[in-house]
């Protein structure tokens, strides 16, 4: 069982920076890989972020790369998703989620493979 609770959400203007966390309960953490998600218009959740169970293998959507860095720290049972020179599009509910792994799959971009979401934190920035 995994509970997840996403916080650092705000307003902020264009071109600055918010760093989003996400607190995951229960000792099976270090297990899961761990992605992000925000509504886009036709998709239920559009994919953001996903970080394996390690750390070592990160991939991103094409619209935030070189801008969005996700990270998790396995003692603190939290992944982050360190947000700058962020854009008016970018305004959305950011919601996290833990995909626990199947052995021969590699990282998922889609919503079906993921077991566990919180409840998301709202992210507004201005022009």
């Amino acid at each position: 069982q995994v509970q997840l609770v996403e916080s650092g959400g705000g307003l902020v203007q264009a071109g600055g920076s918010l760093r989003l966390s996400c607190a995951a309960s229960g000792r099976t953490f270090s297990s899961y890989a761990m992605g992000w998600f925000r509504p886009a218009p036709g998709k239920e959740r559009e994919f953001v972020a996903v970080i394996n169970w390690s750390g070592g293998i990160r991939y991103y959507a094409d619209s935030v790369k070189g801008r969005f860095t996700i990270s998790r720290d396995n003692v603190k049972n939290t992944v982050y998703l360190q947000m700058n020179s962020l854009k008016p599009e970018d305004t959305a509910v950011y919601y996290c989620a833990a995909d626990k792994m199947i052995i021969g799959r590699g990282l998922s971009r889609g919503i079906n493979e993921y077991d566990y979401w919180g409840q998301g934190t709202q992210v507004t920035v201005s022009s």
